[in-house]
């Protein structure tokens, strides 16, 4: 038996494309940290929040890469000066990676309470409708 796959299939024409973002997007070996909300603001409008406690906004950066936001945090090296007898707070860097759809662009960010909140907004497409002409053969 022959699989199918979304590229393939007779009446999905041109959504090769929406495989290879689903595929990209299952690669993406996220490990939990930090964790992260997704809500939606309006109907054309979402937020994403990470919980970044501890990280300063100089220490967090935001880029968009290939219809990808990415959000990365990378705290300061310890000088050494503190001596630690427990230290359970989270100190190591991240990544955190989300596939934007077609449309899609950051409108901004902020930080509050150790939260960053990165607001999405999506462009309303205009409704078009073409009339094909037939041509005599």
């Amino acid at each position: 038996m022959t699989k199918l796959t979304l590229g393939t299939h007779p009446f999905l024409l041109g959504f090769d494309q929406l495989e290879r973002l689903v595929e990209r997007t299952a690669k993406t070996g996220n490990d939990g940290y930090p964790p992260y909300n997704i809500e939606q603001t309006s109907e054309h409008s979402y937020r994403i929040t990470l919980a970044v406690a501890g990280f300063s906004e100089d220490d967090l950066s935001i880029t968009v890469e290939d219809s990808q936001l990415v959000v990365r945090g990378r705290q300061a090296e310890d000088t050494g000066e503190r001596v630690f007898l427990h230290r359970g707070i989270a100190a190591r860097q991240f990544q955190r990676t989300f596939v934007l759809a077609e449309g899609v662009d950051v409108g901004g960010a902020s930080t509050e309470n150790g939260l960053l909140h990165v607001d999405l907004n999506r462009a309303v497409p205009e409704k078009v409708i073409q009339t094909i002409q037939i041509n005599k053969g």
